[in-house]
């Protein structure tokens, strides 16, 4: 074998992605499985990073997993599975505990945890660390994962595709080091986050291109509800800046929503204002530049913090002043220009309590699965507590043999020219998002809709078509492969994710066409209403649309 790669090539476990789904799976396992995290980016990077606002968990005695439960349910607009959110709130403070214990250092008051009020929300539950969450917790198993000599992180790696024989996943096609490899396991965990960049706008970093999803459907797993996607009403938006999201927990602490001319505007669309559920805001903020503005979809609105005491600004959001100053806004003396954005996907790979895909050997977890907890519309700071919930059941794990090391493994140079490919390629990657977004972001039509699957389906054929996608889809166990240009892991990885991106444009959009009713975070303008028999989820297996 080459000695390039002498790394091992079966593992009893392969977590696919880094971010806290995976990072808290690895760290749950038994500590005698043999596991490899693969991700795509480095260590640092991916989604949970980037969580503000909070983790939410009824640890106040004056609140309960009841009230809990009752507050998911309403925001899941009658699609939540509610023996999940049962499991998921009444697991909460128990998780909470157990980053306690490995250090997360969340906000106290007068030494108590402090908690804070979010939209839809009955009561403050929500634990934060100031305004950087997600980090703080990552961290904290990002230290904890590279700490365990059982764990073994392969960075800036790409999963190509599921191995799976006989309706089994067998385990990974890893593009890696600039080869092509074949991983055995005997399960395989996708914890691959969203796919925020299928939208022209989102708050979500660069690697959410949906992968896991593509994965799992080209797989032949089962997926449920890929329609509903929250979109973040109030991401910042100044030119050439990234759309950073400006965390709930801002309007939670007083700010407000005004329009160009100073008014505020929210109540017009909601009793609650700007503490309405985030589809509502989102809407009220296109509705109403539709009704103001000479140009809607590039005009925007502004969040006024100024009648938050400053002290309070610098204590709860440093992250976020510092993140407006560096791209020339200052929030205690201006509002900050906002605009909605692609924000989380509450669909994704169906799982049961126990993370378990409709493919024996394969798991999902965090925003790639689809537990249940979310239905239409996520209820703010639900996401980081289910990573971290389901991820417990993986403790009780158990193995059905040990996956023994395969024979020396043989090598194919490669040397193919695929550069004539490359422009075409990029050229959709580019254009992807702009079609989804004006197909399925915040309000959908049929027409809208149809005019979008049909461009995605000519992206298709035209990828398909090209030389590298051909030799992609001849890729098979029995073969491992060494790429001799230097150039062709980086042309490999951006077809590979252009065509999931394709394939997660097509599976949204589809569902949005399917679904002929608003509802939490899918909106129709031609079905404008929420119909008692649309109360049904959507289940997708290869290409095939029906209720359930």
């Amino acid at each position: 074998m080459n000695q390039k790669y002498s790394f091992p090539h079966s593992f009893d476990v392969i977590i696919i992605g880094s971010g806290a789904a995976g990072l808290y799976s690895a760290l749950c396992l038994p500590d005698h499985f043999r596991i490899a995290i693969i991700t795509k980016d480095k260590l640092k990077k991916g989604a949970s990073d980037w969580a503000q606002g909070g983790i939410a968990a009824a640890i106040n005695p004056q609140d309960s997993a009841q009230l809990h439960l009752e507050d998911t349910l309403k925001a899941g607009a009658g699609l939540c599975d509610e023996k999940a959110v049962k499991y998921l709130v009444e697991n909460a403070v128990t998780s909470i505990q157990s980053l306690l214990q490995m250090g997360v250092d969340f906000d106290r008051d007068n030494g108590e945890l402090a908690t804070t009020l979010e939209a839809a929300h009955s009561f403050p539950r929500v634990l934060h660390a100031a305004d950087t969450t997600g980090r703080a917790i990552v961290s904290i198993l990002r230290q904890r994962v590279l700490e365990s000599p059982h764990i073994q992180v392969y960075e800036q790696a790409y999963a190509l595709n599921l191995w799976i024989e006989e309706e089994k996943c067998r385990g990974v096609c890893l593009l890696f080091d600039n080869g092509i490899h074949w991983l055995k396991a005997e399960r395989v965990i996708l914890a691959t986050g969203g796919g925020g960049q299928v939208f022209a706008h989102t708050t979500n970093p660069q690697v959410s291109t949906g992968d896991g999803v593509a994965l799992a459907w080209r797989g032949g797993a089962i997926l449920r509800d890929l329609e509903f996607v929250q979109f973040h009403p109030t991401a910042l938006d100044v030119d050439n800046a990234p759309h950073f999201l400006i965390s709930e927990a801002v309007r939670g602490e007083g700010a407000h929503l005004i329009d160009k001319e100073g008014r505020r505007f929210a109540f017009d669309y909601h009793p609650k204002g700007e503490l309405a559920p985030r589809d509502i805001v989102s809407r009220s903020i296109y509705s109403h530049l539709h009704k103001v503005s000479s140009d809607p979809v590039h005009d925007k609105v502004y969040l006024d913090l100024r009648s938050i005491p400053v002290s309070r600004i610098e204590y709860r959001f440093p992250n976020i002043i510092n993140k407006c100053k560096q791209w020339g806004v200052d929030l205690f003396s201006q509002p900050i220009p906002v605009s909605p954005a692609a924000h989380y996907w509450m669909g994704g790979v169906k799982v049961n309590l126990d993370n378990e895909t409709s493919i024996q050997g394969l798991y999902a977890i965090g925003e790639t699965a689809s537990t249940g907890v979310h239905g239409a519309n996520r209820l703010a700071s639900n996401s980081l507590l289910e990573c971290v919930v389901f991820a417990e059941s993986f403790r009780n794990l158990a193995l059905d043999s040990v996956t023994e090391e395969s024979l020396p493994l043989v090598y194919e140079s490669v040397n193919e020219d695929w550069e004539k490919d490359i422009p075409i390629i990029e050229n959709i990657r580019q254009n992807l998002p702009v079609v989804v977004w004006e197909g399925a972001g915040i309000c959908r039509t049929q027409v809208g809709l149809e005019s979008s699957i049909e461009q995605i389906i000519t992206w298709r054929n035209e990828l398909q078509s090209l030389s590298i996608y051909q030799w992609l889809t001849k890729l098979s166990p029995s073969h491992n492969y060494e790429l001799l240009s230097h150039k062709g892991e980086e042309y490999l990885k951006l077809t590979a994710e252009t065509f999931n991106l394709i394939d997660v444009a097509y599976l949204i959009l589809k569902s949005a066409l399917f679904r002929e009713e608003s509802r939490g975070g899918h909106y129709r303008l031609d079905y404008p209403t929420t119909l008692d028999r649309w109360s049904v989820h959507t289940l997708v297996k290869n290409d095939t649309w029906e209720k359930s």
